[in-house]
């Protein structure tokens, strides 16, 4: 169950990648492929001490850029560290693929290479939020900008799947995005959709707002990749903004800092709770096999949560999973009454 690295893709590669290579496979023995320049890769491990570890490297010619064409890099660059690190996981060599490169790239190796689960339209990605309840999972958070009722319904399935066997929640709550809670509410894509999934067997609450995703008022929140990516990118700077805030806060008057040293293991475990790092990066959710999305800009600790998640994701069998439950006839679509609407507007 090896996990390949794209050690080539992100802001501060290789270094971050090899650093969170090394201490994943130190602190979760996760054995892993570096795909990327060799030469490169073995000089990181060697600074890092990280030459006794089961860590190997493949090597890999090209790197695809961030402003690279997401198609033409993946059909033009079949050297490339992303491109390769899909392909091991396609012969069998590796259960994942991690990458903190071009998204768009990504995406589109994961969907070039392993192809997409028989039924899915669209894979996603999807996102871990923390909540007052728990944990939330949100997708799509930038796959699809443009969607079909069809599209977000398969994103309700797959994620009610992955909740379920990858985050162990018994029976995921599942919420559609919208700008209220009535039916009345939303856009034409957002009430076909809220039509179609009320007549499924998924355990459906309607719509969720905004605010209900940190409420943990469900566990899946299903929107198109634009809504979805302006929520993740809001939220990840909401975090930060609290952060520094507070920090100015607490630094411009004495008996807060005074106050602080009491609050400290608090504020460490609050900052903890919303750090991104914390939950790696985004599953690729629909493809037949596991990829890894994180932000470009993601530090050691992002990396090595990343390889742990993609390994649990593997182990979980949620691809197969997803491929059950599309197969069986589209069960999970049909109306509970037997008609034939719901079913016809997904053909």
């Amino acid at each position: 169950m090896r996990v390949a690295v794209d050690a080539m893709g992100g802001d501060n590669a290789p270094a971050v990648e090899v650093e969170g290579a090394v201490a994943a496979s130190r602190q979760f023995a996760i054995p892993i492929v570096l795909v990327g320049d060799e030469e490169r890769l073995r000089q990181e491990l060697e600074r890092l001490g990280g030459t006794g570890l089961d860590i190997t490297i493949h090597h890999a010619s090209e790197v695809v850029g961030m402003h690279d064409s997401a198609s033409d890099a993946v059909r033009k660059k079949r050297n490339s560290s992303v491109r390769l690190a899909f392909d091991l996981v396609k012969d069998g060599q590796a259960c994942a693929a991690v990458s903190a490169g071009n998204s768009g790239a990504t995406m589109a190796a994961g969907m070039f290479v392993l192809k997409r689960i028989n039924g899915i339209e669209r894979p996603a990605i999807a996102q871990i939020f923390p909540t007052l309840q728990g944990k939330t999972l949100v997708l799509d958070v930038g796959g699809n900008v443009d969607c079909k009722a069809s599209h977000l319904v398969q994103f309700a399935i797959m994620g009610q799947v992955y909740a379920k066997h990858a985050m162990g929640i018994t029976n995921p709550r599942i919420g559609l995005l919208s700008n209220g809670e009535e039916d009345s509410k939303g856009n034409e894509l957002t009430r076909e959709t809220n039509a179609i999934l009320r007549q499924t067997s998924l355990n459906y609450a309607g719509y969720v707002e905004g605010r209900d995703i940190f409420k943990g008022t469900v566990e899946v929140v299903v929107c198109d990749g634009f809504v979805g990516n302006v929520v993740l990118k809001l939220s990840e700077g909401l975090a930060e903004a609290t952060g520094t805030m507070l920090k100015r806060e607490i630094m411009g008057d004495m008996v807060a800092k005074m106050g602080y040293l009491f609050m400290r293991g608090a504020f460490n475990r609050f900052k903890k709770t919303v750090d991104y790092s914390e939950y790696g990066g985004a599953p690729l959710i629909g493809i037949n096999g596991v990829g890894m999305i994180c932000h470009g800009g993601s530090n050691a600790k992002a990396i090595m949560n990343a390889i742990r998640f993609a390994h649990d994701y593997a182990t979980s069998g949620v691809t197969q999973r997803i491929a059950e439950k599309l197969s069986e006839n589209y069960t999970a679509l049909l109306p509970r009454n037997g008609g034939a609407g719901a079913s016809s507007s997904l053909q």
